[in-house]
């Protein structure tokens, strides 16, 4: 990661205005309820909150099809509103390469474990802004899908 891209990833810490006008999900109130339930989360500015989203569609266009890869993608939500749906701070972390149905579990448990593994344990990860290693933390703050893809991967 660059420089200028970790100095990015704290600004919802050090730089976001607090004026009660909703511009970043760092303004909502799910975000403040975290830092209140998670204080040692929140203290870390360098800690990573992402969104996971899943979607199928059709390439070619024609619904009859039964092609309908369904791609995992992952956003960081530390940068600020300009950067962070800008394609490249989007993660396609996994990409399904047919209807996965109700068996989506199997292909994304490797994907929860890590990120299971980010929230419990971290890992050791090089600050290129400061020159220092620390541990960095990552938590699933929200999904964001249709209906069809929440009720799969809810269960």
């Amino acid at each position: 990661m660059s420089t200028h891209t970790a100095t990015y990833m704290r600004w919802n810490k050090e730089k976001r205005v607090d004026d009660d006008v909703m511009r970043h999900p760092a303004d909502g109130e799910a975000w403040k309820e975290f830092d209140r339930t998670f204080p040692e989360f929140a203290a870390d500015p360098r800690n990573v909150r992402l969104e996971l989203d899943t979607d199928g569609f059709n390439p070619y266009g024609v619904l009859n099809q039964h092609h309908s890869p369904w791609p995992i993608f992952v956003f960081p939500y530390n940068l600020p509103p300009w950067k962070c749906m800008k394609k490249e701070y989007i993660m396609m972390t996994i990409l399904i390469t047919e209807d996965p149905g109700r068996s989506i579990d199997v292909y994304l448990r490797p994907l929860v474990d890590e990120l299971k593994d980010l929230w419990t344990k971290g890992v050791r990860t090089y600050n290129k802004s400061t020159g220092k290693m620390f541990i960095l933390r990552a938590v699933v703050m929200w999904t964001v899908n249709d209906f069809l893809a929440y009720a799969m991967v809810s269960g």
